[in-house]
């Protein structure tokens, strides 16, 4: 065949296969662009904005940074709802997620008579086992049930601190639950009695964590008190209890109610457990309104006995009157004795007696008559067991006249001042005196249920019984001269800071006042001496007017900050007493000082007697002496 002939044919077929691959780049084209339009428009319908569709050939790729792995998974099977899913690319990013925040690390401790249990979630980096070892040893028992779970993460901060005070209060606490965390503990516990309870928060408030809030709560069961008493007493110094027992919210809220209306300001009232009636504060009410009509006298109730005494020289019509109504007014299971006590002994007439003292020091002196050399020895026994051997001087007198029952009176007038820190019984035939001072709250209720319970029916008795703070061994109050020690370490650390020549406290002098006043809020009745001295330049009156003047202004600074426990007198000595060698500039340092002492102290100190006091004045021509010598006391006290 000649060329003419086929080359018409190939173009024919050429140009065919031009136009078919024509018509298929343009098929394509159409093809992903309707893909994207439909796949962008479902992206949109969906809420997934961030997406980026594009076209790869037939390949729908999507891009763009997904929130989250789900949102990207839903916005790729989005895309397969409109093209067939094998066409779809996904190469979408995620955000990059934040590492998970550590969970809340806590550990709650239960302890009681069967062991102690752990709960809670703690760190893995954490010495677990030690921490129960030391738990062990601090609950003093082997049975330690651990269901504590544990997550990979290091310990919190103050995560240590919260697991030692831990271990202090599980060591005090045995019948307690306790929450240890790094940002808060919780202590919830039990105590035996009001004092254990205040023992208790004492040693765990000086342990207490710097940097962990702590919240304690420990509560006391309400006593059970026996015999149960109350004590009504009007004299005249005013209505007043000696003891007053109730055992139900209700009769508490009776019983003050009537002392109030009866002119007894801030009377109180213990609740506790042991009343021999349901009747006890209608009882009680109406027995010390029968008493304030009487006038004068006391009405004591000990369980279920009544015992009106009425003063000397009350009306015996209205005695016999009164003791008439009480005794249809009192509810059942209430038994009244009543006594309207003779006049004094007349001029001349002795009545025997025994009288007991206790000193401050703790000495003990029994003094007086006892019935015979038996209850001698037995007398000085009780006391020699209840004072102690060494403290008790006997100087007993036998007497065998004396009335019946006289030994078991002294028992109880012995057993009633051992109640007592310091102060004296006095028993007659017909009347039992203890006064004197203690640091125990409840003395006054404990001496007159035993003395209601021991001396017998319509007994008289008298309690003048002070509680004072300082005393208390609960509240552990520092002696004086820890008073003074407090004082003088805060001032030997930080001291009380003047600018040169002044007499003005600066903010330093400021914060050191803050400090001692902090360590002073827990001192009573302490008489103490603020001391200035000075260092040896300049004039001697110079000195001497300066100290006065910085005493002053450091006594005013404490007097502003309210240590209301404490007696302050300012005293100034001028370069008197010097510590160091004035030559040197650290022995003047040392010189110009703040010193705290006991007024006692201060008085003793033959050295004190040569500087002046708050009243010192200098001598004339000082302001002249001013200009001529080097400044006073150039530096800081």
């Amino acid at each position: 065949m000649r060329i003419s002939h086929t080359l018409p044919v190939f173009a024919a077929v050429l140009a065919g296969a031009v136009l078919s691959l024509a018509a298929a780049a343009f098929s394509a084209r159409a093809i992903e662009s309707t893909s994207v339009t439909a796949v962008e428009n479902e992206m949109r319908l969906g809420g997934y904005d961030w997406v980026e569709v594009s076209a790869d050939g037939l390949q729908i790729v999507l891009t763009g940074t997904a929130p989250d792995e789900q949102s990207q998974l839903a916005a790729q099977r989005a895309a397969g709802h409109v093209v067939d899913s094998s066409r779809v690319m996904n190469v979408m990013n995620v955000v990059q997620q934040e590492e998970i925040p550590a969970p809340r690390f806590s550990i709650e401790i239960l302890r009681n008579d069967d062991g102690i249990s752990l709960i809670g979630l703690v760190p893995a980096s954490w010495d677990r086992a030690g921490f129960v070892a030391d738990l062990k040893k601090a609950g003093g028992t082997g049975s330690v049930a651990d269901l504590m779970e544990q997550a990979d993460y290091p310990s919190p901060e103050n995560w240590a601190e919260a697991m030692e005070f831990g271990l202090e209060a599980i060591s005090r606490l045995p019948r307690s639950k306790i929450s240890l965390a790094a940002d808060a503990i919780t202590v919830t516990a039990l105590a035996d009695s009001r004092t254990q309870k205040a023992s208790f928060e004492r040693a765990l408030k000086s342990q207490l964590p710097e940097d962990v809030p702590v919240k304690i709560d420990i509560a006391a069961p309400r006593p059970v008190i026996t015999p149960f008493t109350v004590r009504f007493v009007i004299d005249e110094a005013g209505p007043r209890f000696d003891a007053c027992a109730v055992e139900t919210p209700q009769g508490h809220l009776r019983i003050l109610a009537a002392a109030k209306s009866l002119g007894l300001d801030n009377p109180e009232c213990t609740v506790g457990l042991g009343s021999p009636s349901a009747q006890w504060a209608a009882a009680v009410e109406t027995g010390m309104r029968a008493l304030a009509g009487l006038g004068q006298g006391s009405i004591t109730f000990a369980d279920g006995d009544v015992t009106l005494i009425a003063a000397e020289g009350t009306s015996p019509d209205a005695f016999d009157a009164t003791v008439g109504e009480l005794e249809t007014d009192l509810p059942r299971g209430f038994t009244l004795h009543s006594s309207l006590p003779r006049a004094e002994a007349e001029e001349g007439e002795t009545r025997p007696e025994f009288v007991i003292t206790r000193s401050p020091e703790g000495q003990t002196q029994l003094r007086g008559r006892i019935a015979d050399t038996r209850s001698r020895a037995a007398t000085e026994a009780l006391a020699r067991a209840a004072f102690g051997t060494s403290s008790v001087y006997s100087a007993l007198r036998e007497d065998g006249e004396l009335p019946a029952g006289w030994s078991v009176r002294v028992m109880a007038a012995i057993e009633a001042l051992s109640h007592l820190s310091q102060g004296a019984a006095v028993m007659t035939e017909d009347l039992v005196t203890v006064r004197g001072q203690t640091g125990d709250q409840n003395a006054k209720a404990a001496i007159a249920g035993l003395l209601a319970e021991q001396l017998g029916e319509g007994a008289e008795f008298r309690i003048d019984v002070a509680y004072v703070r300082k005393l208390d061994p609960v509240l552990n109050l520092p002696t004086p001269e820890e008073c003074v020690a407090r004082a003088n370490q805060i001032v030997a650390v930080q001291k009380i800071v003047f600018d040169p020549g002044s007499t003005e406290l600066n903010e330093a002098a400021n914060d050191t006042l803050d400090r001692i006043a902090e360590a002073l809020k827990e001192c009573e009745d302490v008489e103490m001496e603020i001391g200035a001295h000075s260092d040896s330049q300049g004039r001697d009156e110079m000195n001497l007017e300066l100290s006065v003047s910085r005493a002053n202004a450091v006594l005013d600074g404490l007097l502003m900050r309210r240590v209301v426990g404490v007696s302050f007198t300012a005293h100034g000595y001028g370069e008197t007493q010097p510590i160091a060698d004035n030559d040197t500039e650290e022995g003047r340092e040392a010189n110009r000082r703040i010193e705290f002492k006991l007024l006692a102290e201060a008085a003793e100190d033959p050295a004190a007697e040569d500087g002046s006091g708050d009243d010192a004045t200098p001598e004339e021509g000082t302001e002249e002496a001013a200009e001529e010598e080097p400044a006073a006391d150039e530096g800081t006290e």
